[in-house]
């Protein structure tokens, strides 16, 4: 951080902000020099399973442990209702065949849902039932109607059961719903509830369902939805997919990096279970502390896609997990690249394929288009050094099938000399930073070898301050960072920001804080959600951003240096001054428009004079965009989502030389018009 150490006081002055005395910076936009293509793939996003970001965020779900396999010794998320006299128990029912129907038995039914929770209620003189929490609440919203369905089996035929959404007190009713049991065996009810337009919204609420006739009442795949993006059955979060839709971005990166590897062989993300109806998904074990339902699966993440309007960028399954289990390339690696073969055929193939036609049952006929295939995740840290052997066994397989599909790496050292073997068209690199890294590296691809290297995916990174979502000081380590990738977008082709997701609630006593990892994207709770400054920052530069890099040069740009550590005081040394200003400008031709950005880091005003040399015709007017903070650990929250936002101004005054000043922690765009 900026923030000078009281041990240096008497040195403050040596780390200010330095300027040559009484001259204006300058930034100089020259059309005459020909500007590398920015890649229409540059911002993207990238997701996978943590911070509670798929259930329990984005999908829809409402109900925790909704198949009760998140504990084999409890019903988490569940519990009793007794009222009014009403007397009874839960008692969760594991590896019992009885638990689906005998019909059903050579169905994959049988092998998803193999827990069930069992009612027994022992007095008709009030109510008795099952309650569940929600993730962190049920949300309740005034004219809503919500979808829910269950399966259950009883011996107490013509009972009525009450479906409802309650307070956790008990004392109010949002809405309510009843069934009649038609049926012995096991059944599938579904019902809607609405609640009226004068309720309040609360996320302190529950899901019930209650009888008052005594029996014994198996319960499974208990399922709750609201209203979901586009009407999506099984679909995500209106607010958080409009979210990202105002970002505009260009690719999804999924399953995710450790999601897709999981901690071992067997956790990691098995695509083939995610596919077809609820009844048919097990789920499985997640690698940040808590069970995955699987209810977001391959085809929901391509829909997701399809929703946004973007490109999917599927990650495949190449052999390594987490806690180091590989295989090594040859034939054990065979049944590995055949599943990634299937899994691109469901993804492209047609529905006279095998695998295309199982995406045509699930209910989406037209293929998914692909450009670019991730072979794993991180393997960078695969001690057996097998990588190298691994991807290109499954490079070999996937462009002899598909020779349109760019293979992208994820060990850097490919373009760094460590790897023998011939390298890939694209690497993979992750950074997770303090502002000031970002900073200090804002220039990382400058000088990049454009002729003999791969082009670059940057899958992961992030500045990581603030929590649980950044403040103001990520954003602007954020955008500096962005000013280098843009300015080398011929070579920075794809990029995404991680983790997008986290859901901040804080937990109590009795359940666990939402989320795993701090400095994320995008913050919720059950009911509400808000971009963080770095969301903010993101949707900028993806708004405003032009297919052509104008070459840009500075002069007297001030400098900054930060706090020396103890070992540079001891050692007596300095560190590196780096610039307070960074910028990058990109030319749209098509809509002849030129979008400057500016960040200024430092906590001073900065008067900027900017020219722009060649052959260009400006209109006179601009639009001006900015997001700043009071300082730099000023932030969002669900309490406070709006405090800092970018504010749009019209500007006057455009001509080929003007001066602009940029305040304090702010991140600047000015978007001129061209004729």
């Amino acid at each position: 951080m900026r923030k000078v150490s009281c041990i240096i006081a008497a040195l403050l002055p040596l780390f200010a902000i330095s300027n040559l005395k009484g001259q204006t910076p300058k930034l100089t936009l020259d059309f005459n020099k020909p500007g590398v293509d920015v890649s229409p793939r540059l911002y993207g996003l990238m997701t996978e399973e943590i911070n509670h970001s798929y259930d329990g965020g984005l999908y829809a779900e409402l109900i925790r442990n909704r198949i009760f396999k998140d504990n084999p010794h409890s019903p988490d998320g569940w519990s009793l209702v007794q009222d009014r006299g009403g007397k009874g128990s839960i008692d969760l029912i594991g590896a019992d065949p009885l638990n689906v129907p005998r019909e059903q038995s050579r169905n994959a039914i049988n092998d998803a849902l193999t827990t069930c929770l069992k009612l027994t209620v022992s007095s008709g003189d009030g109510r008795t039932g099952v309650a569940n929490e929600g993730f962190w609440g049920i949300p309740v919203k005034p004219n809503t109607t919500y979808k829910a369905s269950f399966y259950l089996k009883t011996d107490t035929i013509g009972a009525p059961l009450t479906v409802s959404i309650e307070s956790n007190d008990g004392t109010v009713t949002y809405a309510s719903s009843q069934v009649v049991l038609s049926k012995k065996g096991w059944t599938k009810y579904a019902v809607q509830l609405s609640t009226n337009g004068d309720v309040k919204p609360t996320t302190s609420a529950h899901f019930v369902i209650s009888t008052n006739t005594v029996g014994s009442y198996w319960f499974n795949l208990v399922s709750l939805f609201p209203p979901t993006y586009n009407n999506r059955a099984n679909g995500n979060r209106i607010d958080l997919m409009q979210l990202m839709a105002d970002m505009k971005p260009t690719f999804l990166r999924f399953p995710g990096g450790n999601f897709l590897e999981g901690d071992y062989f067997a956790s990691r993300f098995p695509w083939k279970t995610t596919l077809g109806p609820l009844e048919e998904r097990p789920g499985h074990p997640g690698c940040w502390g808590y069970r995955a339902s699987d209810g977001l699966g391959l085809l929901e993440f391509l829909e997701w896609c399809e929703d946004l309007k973007i490109e999917p960028l599927l990650a495949v399954y190449a052999g390594y997990s987490l806690r180091g289990d590989h295989v090594e390339p040859g034939p054990l690696l065979e049944p590995y690249v055949a599943d990634a073969l299937d899994e691109i055929e469901y993804v492209t193939g047609p529905v006279t394929s095998k695998w295309g036609a199982k995406r045509a049952k699930d209910g989406h006929p037209a293929p998914f288009k692909l450009t670019d295939i991730e072979i794993g995740n991180e393997d960078w840290f695969d001690r057996s050094l097998s990588y190298d052997g691994r991807f290109n066994q499954f490079r070999k397989a996937i462009q002899e099938k598909y020779p349109q599909l760019r293979c992208i790496s994820t060990v850097e050292e490919f373009h760094k000399g460590k790897v023998v073997s011939s390298k890939p068209e694209m690497v993979d690199e992750h950074f997770y930073r303090t502002a000031w890294e970002m900073e200090e590296d804002a220039g990382h691809y400058d000088h990049y070898d454009r002729l003999t290297s791969p082009k670059i995916f940057v899958g992961e990174w992030a500045t990581r301050e603030g929590a649980p979502t950044t403040n103001m000081n990520a954003a602007l380590g954020d955008a500096a960072w962005m000013t280098g990738m843009e300015r080398n977008a011929d070579i920075v082709q794809r990029s995404c920001y991680a983790p997008l997701f986290v859901n901040v609630n804080k937990g109590t006593d009795n359940s666990p804080r939402a989320w795993q990892w701090d400095s994320d994207l995008i913050g919720y709770n059950a009911i509400s959600s808000f971009g963080s400054p770095s969301y903010y920052a993101q949707k900028m530069f993806n708004n405003y951003l032009g297919n052509k890099v104008i070459s840009i040069g500075g002069e007297n740009i001030p400098t900054q240096t930060r706090s020396p550590n103890k070992k540079e005081i001891a050692a007596g040394t300095l560190p590196k001054a780096i610039p307070a200003l960074f910028y990058v400008a990109t030319r749209d031709t098509k809509k002849n428009k030129i979008f400057l950005k500016v960040v200024n880091t430092s906590g001073t005003s900065q008067p900027v004079t900017i020219i722009l040399n060649g052959a260009v015709k400006l209109s006179g007017k601009g639009t001006l965009v900015v997001l700043k903070g009071n300082g730099p650990e000023d932030t969002n929250s669900i309490d406070n989502p709006q405090n800092i936002v970018p504010v749009v101004t019209n500007i006057s005054g455009i001509s080929k030389e003007f001066t602009r000043n940029f305040a304090p922690y702010s991140i600047n765009i000015i978007e001129l018009s061209t004729y």
